[in-house]
């Protein structure tokens, strides 16, 4: 057999560095080194065996497991044009708040209130192994657990806060915290179960009987217009959490969605021109090991995602610039 000509490594730098195309022909035509065809990063794509545990492998050295918290979310990448392309089924997306094509990225990510880290990741594909998204939930929360990652807190939106996720989590031995629908019932004064619109609500948090777990801790926050139809509850394992240190937890979580939001704009993870299901989980694989070197250089030197890219950028058209190729020729007498 002979040799494969790209390694895993050299497409993860592409994915770095790439501004905006991502595909084999591409990454063919800036390859360092012996020329090689596109048909070498599609087979690579091919050849990898997709593992999430690569991912891990280089993020563990970026996590200190005692402290910190986890963050669980998904996201959709778009992928509009798709007819042919395996993982691509129809999802919710925030960014067009509507149902779309796409493929379902799941990700547990770990953050000290400085880093963004992801440590696991999973595609949702139903169709091929069966498992929902809460399957996925906990797969990812159990191989946490089994990597020594013992989280100050869980954190995730509401779409995850089923019974069977809540009691998970403190099976594990972990506090969780989330946002909880209006309509979850609840038990505020021993006068029996009503949904959470329903219940007047001490400021600063009242410890109420969750129905089917016991007691956690609601805050209610009232919608903008002073309404109670978009009002927002959060909701604690911790009985007696205050305020003033959920507000800083809640914070954390919103650091997923500037994973998610820097994953896309900077890695490429939409962007595989890959139809075949094995090789758009290497891309995407690939991707998130991209983002690892991102942050890992953010971390060091305080320098965005967004910077970077435009570092490499600039760093290109200097040395364009100091030996320029498309120029005028002076015609001749």
């Amino acid at each position: 057999m002979n040799k494969p000509k790209v390694a895993a490594e050299e497409y993860i730098q592409f994915l770095v560095a790439s501004p905006a195309a991502v595909s084999g022909t591409e990454a063919a035509r800036v390859h360092a080194g012996p020329l090689v065809a596109h048909d070498a990063y599609t087979r690579l794509l091919h050849r990898l065996e997709p593992d999430a545990a690569a991912l891990w492998q280089e993020a563990q050295g970026l996590v200190t497991p005692a402290t910190g918290v986890l963050v669980l979310d998904d996201t959709t990448l778009d992928k509009p044009y798709a007819h042919h392309m395996g993982l691509v089924t129809r999802h919710w997306s925030g960014k067009h708040h509507a149902v779309v094509q796409g493929i379902n990225l799941l990700t547990l990510l770990w953050s000290d209130g400085q880093a963004l880290v992801p440590v696991d990741y999973r595609l949702y594909d139903k169709a091929t192994d069966e498992l929902t998204k809460n399957d996925h939930f906990q797969l990812l929360l159990h191989a946490a657990r089994q990597r020594g990652i013992a989280p100050r807190c869980v954190l995730f939106d509401s779409w995850y806060a089923s019974l069977a996720n809540l009691k998970q989590v403190r099976a594990l031995g972990w506090s969780w915290l989330t946002r909880l629908k209006r309509n979850r019932r609840v038990n505020p004064d021993g006068q029996g179960l009503r949904p959470l619109h329903d219940c007047a609500l001490a400021a600063g948090g009242q410890r109420v009987w969750l129905q089917g777990y016991g007691f956690v801790r609601v805050f209610r926050f009232a919608a903008p217009d002073g309404g109670t139809e978009d009002a927002e509850y959060w909701a604690s394992s911790d009985p007696d959490l205050p305020e003033e240190q959920r507000a800083p937890l809640a914070a954390l979580a919103w650091g997923i969605e500037h994973y998610h939001r820097g994953l896309k704009q900077c890695c490429g993870v939409e962007k595989a021109q890959v139809r075949a299901a094995r090789a758009q989980r290497n891309h995407i694989g690939c991707a998130l090991r991209a983002f690892l070197r991102l942050e890992a250089q953010r971390l060091r030197t305080g320098r965005s995602w967004y910077e970077a890219k435009k570092q490499l950028l600039r760093e290109a058209i200097r040395t364009y610039l100091a030996n320029p190729v498309y120029i005028l020729q002076q015609a001749t007498a």
